[in-house]
């Protein structure tokens, strides 16, 4: 290697490090479509700088860079317009008027959200023909409804190359087999931290999981829940439905269609069920306020037996008085006096994911009563929600220090470069694997970081944490099984079309 930093014609001199992984992985995504899988932390963005620069300097047309939030949007836009070289590099969002879209349209390098770009394109303010490179960051999202699979639906009659770019494969085979074919994506190119060429730019990530107890006074609550909850149980069972005992949401959501189609004396039961178990999740997860905060909105919905829960239910209007009853002495969750302690002692920023609005809130008025600086980041969506300004102000702060602590939802999750954390605290667990790697990749980036996950005993939490742990686990092999059958297919092995020789 002569020169420690990349060198290209449209690239800024000395401002990208060379890194032999990220220029491997670049040149296999100009080659052909391409799934880019790398650790969060370990410079997708830089791959996709590369791949951009190369085909500018080759080939008429542009390129449409995609990123799920307009916070990851405009990191990636203020990204490119440092490092390229041309003028012509813009954002568009939502929040542009439509006038003005249809000037930024026009500019040789866009980053855009998808929603407003799907619109765009069947308003035929943007064609599909005036791109050669399309870039989908966080991949993984394309699956279902989502806007990217419609994209890239109206993408399939034009010559464009396509690089998609994520922290990981999902850990379901179906899921990973619908992105690589709605992407048309014919390699992956594939890095995890083992990989020779990326362990020198790893920095190690300290895990640790603590356990607390939930107060008598919750324990009491859940009980009660958990007494309504048997009950909708015993009624679904009458109603001829054979079901297990595990008390699982996802068993209940793979029996709703049956039960709307072919059992509707089980359907109050049943969607009673549902909103019992998310309000039990909740409480367990993230305390006191978020539960009756969760009952507020549920009752104030009309919807098939809400008012019988509500009204006639002695177990959960018992569990409501008690809850209140918490909430005027000052109790919230163990978990809140846990963080208090963990943050107290730390030198240096933490960023505290929790899936919840209601806790992101709950949590940020505790940390400012305790005096600790803190900004919370939270999604559009909403009356409540932060619009793009405010969320990349808020981003912003927390670079410079203003803030010690960012509390974040999944908005936070994605593709943030907020280098210098500390600390990543898991307010609640997901079941997922994408999740649970993205929020880990928000520490040691620059040094040592640390991880904590904070887990309730005897509470869902801790069946997230197994699910997630072995989702983790199976999302590992993901790449490797999938580039098997990508290679099978080019050597002409499988006569079928598409991933269906791997189903």
């Amino acid at each position: 290697m002569d020169s420690q930093y990349f060198e290209h014609k449209l690239i800024t001199p000395e401002s990208i490090e060379y890194r032999e992984y990220q220029v491997n992985l670049a040149n296999q995504a100009i080659k052909e479509n391409c799934l880019v899988v790398l650790p969060t932390g370990l410079g997708k963005t830089t791959v996709a700088l590369q791949v951009i620069a190369e085909f500018l300097s080759r080939r008429t047309g542009g390129v449409l860079f995609l990123a799920p939030t307009r916070v990851l949007a405009h990191q990636h836009y203020e990204f490119l317009k440092k490092n390229l070289l041309i003028d012509d590099v813009a954002l568009i969002t939502g929040e542009d008027p439509v006038a003005k879209r249809k000037k930024l349209w026009i500019n040789s390098v866009i980053c855009a959200t998808p929603e407003i770009t799907k619109n765009d394109l069947d308003r035929q303010i943007v064609s599909p023909n005036q791109f050669n490179l399309l870039i989908f960051d966080e991949a993984h999202r394309t699956i279902g409804d989502y806007a990217y699979s419609g994209i890239a639906e109206r993408f399939q009659n034009s010559d464009v190359r396509i690089l998609g770019m994520t922290a990981t494969l999902p850990s379901e085979k179906d899921k990973a087999t619908e992105i690589l074919n709605i992407l048309k994506i014919t390699s992956i190119a594939q890095r995890n931290e083992e990989s020779p060429d990326v362990i020198p730019y790893i920095q190690q990530t300290n895990t640790q999981w603590i356990t607390v107890d939930l107060p008598p006074e919750m324990k009491e609550i859940q009980m009660c829940i958990k007494a309504a909850l048997e009950s909708r149980y015993q009624d679904l069972r009458r109603a001829g439905l054979n079901i297990s005992d595990s008390k699982s949401l996802s068993q209940l959501l793979r029996v709703r269609e049956f039960v709307i189609r072919q059992n509707r004396k089980a359907a109050k039961p049943l969607f009673t069920a549902i909103r019992i178990i998310h309000a039990l999740n909740v409480l367990e997860s993230h305390g006191i306020t978020s539960f009756l905060r969760f009952c507020e909105r549920t009752q104030a919905k009309k919807g098939i037996g809400i008012k019988d829960l509500f009204e006639n239910d002695l177990n959960f209007a018992k569990a409501i008085r008690l809850a209140k009853l918490a909430q005027s002495k000052g109790i919230e969750h163990s978990k809140i006096i846990k963080l208090k302690e963990i943050i107290e002692s730390l030198q240096g920023k933490a960023l505290v994911f929790t899936s919840y609005r209601d806790s992101v809130d709950v949590i940020y008025q505790k940390l400012i009563e305790m005096g600790i600086a803190a900004g919370f980041l939270i999604g559009k969506a909403g009356e409540t929600g932060l619009k793009q300004k405010k969320q990349i102000e808020t981003v912003q702060k927390f670079r410079d220090g203003k803030y010690k602590v960012l509390v974040a939802t999944r908005v936070g999750e994605e593709g943030l470069d907020i280098s210098e954390v500390n600390l990543v605290v898991f307010f609640d667990n997901v079941p997922s694997s994408i999740r649970y790697i993205q929020r880990k990749g928000r520490t040691g980036r620059k040094d040592t970081g640390r991880l904590v996950v904070l887990i309730a005993k005897d509470t869902v939490d801790e069946t997230y944490y197994w699910i997630g742990k072995r989702k983790v686990n199976a999302a590992k092999n993901m790449g490797d099984k999938m580039s098997k059958v990508l290679e099978k297919q080019q050597l002409g092995v499988s006569k079928k079309t598409g991933l269906d020789a791997y189903l």
